[in-house]
């Protein structure tokens, strides 16, 4: 009851904060509040809550990565970031960890760490890590895809449609002969431009001539573009494999179901029939980031934001293998030891919240992780007066495959804070500061530039794919604004 009662104090708090805001009834931050006609999604904080009154802090899991993205390309062209722009769970998990591999017969693998919050002394930080399983590309199982691809008029800059047939060219050259891929596009109406096709040599010819042909004209049917990829999708359905609709778009559905409430119930019933679904935005001037977000949390995937070369090789070249679910309906569950903890605030993963039932009921939808992919929190502490026992329990639920019931992991974490913080848990805290800062929220504390650039640059070490010393560079041209 005290969970029930927590969601319904921060929706009313939302509420509060939508109004400040300037946002309109929906939640919808408006175009004069974020600079142009780009779409966005309001979240209030979370605020700290008493260990004695709310021991228990259950959520579902967030791998998106889209939030950084698009901040980044503000940052890049010089422009302000909207704070209602900025999920800070997304730019946690932009990034990879170096967490343990899970332990035999297990498809996650858990690490927590305790360590001093360097922007306010006298609390601490609790840094929670996730990792999916790791498997070779050749022992993938078989992809049945359908690029779902938004061909109307919006959709013509080069940012747009020619930026994901090139990413959606990429996709295609990695891809097996057990591999399929169908197209569907829509404008103003849907159809299917390119029928099942393996990924033969030559399939993989016919495929990437058909991305080639593609070009713009009309306006954006885009439910009707979901309904007929799902149809695609479940015709060649591959019992053991991967079923996946990625959908890529700038958002901008104007024929047809358009709102946001409306196209999640859709989503919500296709996502019974095991296809998952990948949404990738680009654009800006009317991208609809408050719909596409919800679309990839309900529909059993992810959302990533593409917007360069840079982005492209990301999300269709180093990372495709997390196109593969290795845990679906993940939860998290930390119990606090109210001897150890005086009050406590999960960063971010504000519209993840589960009440403390929901964690043990397997009907209760939650996120997915991919293969090798890391997802990481952070908890703010307020230490007890007189700390003793250990800190926390932290446990974890998830189901393998299409399995109807979860399987449960979990640890206990020590009181201790670390002396010897690891690389992940400072560059975890360096890209949360940079997500509070740009937020301007309310919880920074002493955070500053200089402070976030001095976090990373010292946890670089492990860096796949260069991010991280991206990451560095990108801080410090706004260390020397």
């Amino acid at each position: 009851m005290k969970s029930r009662l927590f969601v319904i104090v921060t929706i009313l708090l939302a509420a509060c904060t939508v109004e400040e805001r300037n946002y309109l009834s929906d939640g919808i931050v408006s175009p004069a509040a974020a600079g142009d006609d780009d779409r966005y999604q309001g979240y209030a904080e979370n605020p700290f809550l008493s260990t004695i009154d709310y021991p228990v802090s259950t959520f579902s899991v967030d791998a998106d990565g889209a939030s950084y993205a698009n901040a980044r390309r503000f940052i890049e062209e010089g422009a302000t970031v909207p704070p209602a722009s900025v999920r800070v769970e997304e730019f946690l998990n932009h990034f990879t960890y170096d967490y343990p591999a899970p332990g035999s017969g297990e498809e996650i693998g858990l690490d927590a760490e305790l360590f001093s919050c360097p922007w306010a002394s006298h609390r601490l930080l609790l840094c929670v890590g996730l990792k999916g399983r790791e498997i070779a590309d050749a022992d993938l199982p078989a992809a049945n895809l359908v690029f779902l691809i938004d061909v109307s008029g919006s959709m013509t800059p080069a940012d747009r449609l020619p930026l994901l047939k090139e990413g959606f060219a990429l996709l295609v050259n990695g891809l097996r002969p057990v591999d399929r891929v169908a197209i569907v596009t829509y404008g103003g109406r849907a159809g299917v431009s390119l029928s099942s096709t393996a990924c033969t040599e030559a399939g993989k010819e016919i495929i990437r001539a058909a991305i080639a042909r593609l070009g713009t004209k009309g306006a954006t049917a885009g439910a009707a573009g979901i309904a007929k990829a799902y149809e695609v999708a479940i015709a060649h359905f591959e019992s053991r494999g991967n079923n996946r609709v990625i959908l890529a778009t700038d958002g901008d559905f104007n024929v047809g179901v358009s709102s946001t409430a409306e196209l999640v119930g859709i989503i919500k019933e296709k996502r019974k029939s095991g296809v998952y679904l990948t949404v990738l935005g680009v654009g800006r001037g009317n991208l609809n980031d408050a719909m596409m977000e919800q679309l990839a949390d309900n529909g059993n995937g992810n959302y990533e934001y593409v917007y360069n070369a840079d982005q492209l090789r990301k999300v269709f070249l180093e990372e495709r293998s997390r196109f593969y679910t290795v845990a679906r309906d993940c939860k998290v569950q930390l119990t606090f030891n109210p001897g150890r903890v005086h009050s406590y605030r999960l960063i971010g993963y504000e519209n993840r919240h589960l009440d403390q039932e929901q964690f043990d009921d397997d009907r209760v939808d939650a996120g997915e992780i991919g293969v090798g992919q890391t997802v990481t929190a952070l908890y703010e502490l307020i230490p007890a007066e007189s700390p003793t026992g250990s800190l926390a329990a932290l446990s974890v639920r998830y189901k393998r495959d299409l399995q109807a019931v979860s399987r449960s992991l979990a640890v206990e974490i020590p009181g201790t804070p670390a002396t010897d913080v690891s690389d992940n848990s400072r560059f975890a805290a360096a890209v949360a500061g940079a997500a509070l800062l740009l937020k301007g929220s309310a919880y920074k504390g002493t955070l500053a530039w200089p402070m976030v650039s001095a976090l990373a640059r010292d946890a670089v070490a492990f860096d796949p794919g260069g991010h991280r010393v991206a990451f560095c560079r990108l801080v410090n041209r706004l260390v020397n604004q």
